[in-house]
């Protein structure tokens, strides 16, 4: 519980979902018991992830919906009228949780903030947050402008230190959301999570989710299309690593950045 707003360890990130496979791994993983979908309007699939939560049947108040204003949008009217073509596409009259995706340069990001602050006041979204944003603009965000943000949304994985971030980030009772948590793929067969796995009977993969859920005030949305994947994300809920695996894991490189876009602020 952050900032009186609850976000589950585990959600599902749909980013490069697309079409009927996106609509079916969405109804999938809440079959499964996923509680918290993610999705943006620069990952083009908001009307199948919304197609995927009608078919599951629940209730809408039953899960965290999360959605995300596209950092291309050029002025602040622009970006309200584009979230709600959003929730148009989601099939809801709310979002959970609103960022701000992207503080690309150039961005009027003080009045997208504010624009949706307003949304959160006329009941478009429940919370709002950002997502990569380093922490000079977070601190921008929260000191200068006042938003009321409840998390910043980054890439953190056992190869990327984010400590910094998440110290600021909990001295303000915000949380980090990790997305590419298995640094989109490339944790699969790391040796020393493969090592560690084989003494717990799980996979390189539910080691490096089970790390991160284990940190105070971080989740993680990993993409996961097929059941499978879903099932062995969620049974990294009940894994537990001890020392020796956390102190392998703290002497890991930790430098590794895989999603670093042309319009990418100066990270810090």
């Amino acid at each position: 519980m952050v900032a009186g707003f609850e976000l589950p360890k585990l959600g599902l990130g749909t980013y490069q979902m697309t079409g009927a496979s996106c609509q079916a791994a969405v109804e999938s993983a809440l079959g499964l018991g996923y509680r918290h979908i993610d999705t943006g309007q620069m990952y083009g699939n908001e009307a199948e992830v919304g197609a995927g939560l009608a078919a599951s049947g629940l209730v809408r108040d039953s899960y965290i919906l999360t959605g995300k204003v596209c950092h291309a949008l050029t002025t602040p009217e622009v970006a309200r009228a584009s979230l709600e073509e959003t929730l148009r596409r989601l099939r809801t009259d709310h979002l959970d949780l609103c960022l701000l995706h992207w503080p690309r340069a150039g961005l009027n990001i003080p009045g997208v903030l504010e624009m949706l602050m307003r949304a959160r006041q006329d009941g478009l979204t429940r919370e709002i947050g950002v997502a990569n944003f380093p922490r000079h603009l977070l601190r921008q965000a929260v000191e200068d402008v006042g938003a009321p943000i409840v998390c910043d949304q980054v890439e953190y994985h056992v190869l990327l230190d984010q400590t910094a971030l998440l110290t600021y980030l909990r001295a303000h009772g915000m949380m980090l959301v990790a997305h590419v948590p298995l640094a989109r793929g490339a944790l699969a067969d790391h040796p020393v999570l493969v090592r560690i796995g084989a003494r717990h009977g799980a996979t390189a993969a539910q080691v490096a989710l089970k790390w991160l859920m284990d940190q105070e005030n971080v989740a993680v949305i990993p993409k996961a299309g097929r059941p499978a994947s879903q099932r062995e994300n969620l049974a990294a809920v009940n894994l537990v690593l001890d020392d020796a695996d956390r102190a392998a894991i703290a002497a890991l490189p930790k430098d590794r950045r895989t999603v670093n876009p042309p319009f990418a602020p100066a990270w810090d």
